[in-house]
């Protein structure tokens, strides 16, 4: 009887060391599919935040180009505003030289046709003067 308790405590040993086992295999199991579980979320969460640091490297970059786009747009005007400024202040000097120049001009002009003037008067003069001798 006492063999036979033995060897039932034995079997009990034996399949509670099987069960222990299968059980130790199932949580090893376990903890492997949870680690898998966990790995493959780490690695979604990786991405999802290398996409997210991405996309706002891209916001800020095409932010920066914009900036620079109207940096470099208020540049140009000015720099044309300036041009035109220059263009205007050219034009203005222009004309009051061609100005000046014309009113040159025409004072000649204006000089020898009253030196013709006065000569063809003379000569008229001379003439008159000649012909009320003759008479």
């Amino acid at each position: 009887h006492e063999r036979e308790h033995d060897r039932e405590i034995s079997e009990l040993i034996t399949k509670h060391e099987e069960e222990m086992e299968k059980l130790r295999a199932e949580l090893n199991k376990e903890q492997q599919w949870l680690l898998d579980e966990l790995e493959q979320q780490m690695a979604a969460t990786h991405k999802a935040e290398i996409e997210k640091a991405q996309l706002q490297s891209q916001t800020v970059h095409s932010l920066e180009l914009e900036a620079l786009r109207l940096s470099l747009n208020n540049m140009h005007t000015s720099q044309l505003e300036l041009t035109q400024l220059n263009l205007r202040k050219e034009k203005e000097t222009a004309l009051v030289e061609l100005r000046e120049m014309l009113n040159d001009k025409h004072a000649q002009e204006v000089a020898i046709l009253q030196s013709r003037h006065q000569l063809e008067w003379e000569k008229i003069k001379e003439q008159c003067l000649k012909e009320k001798e003759d008479l």
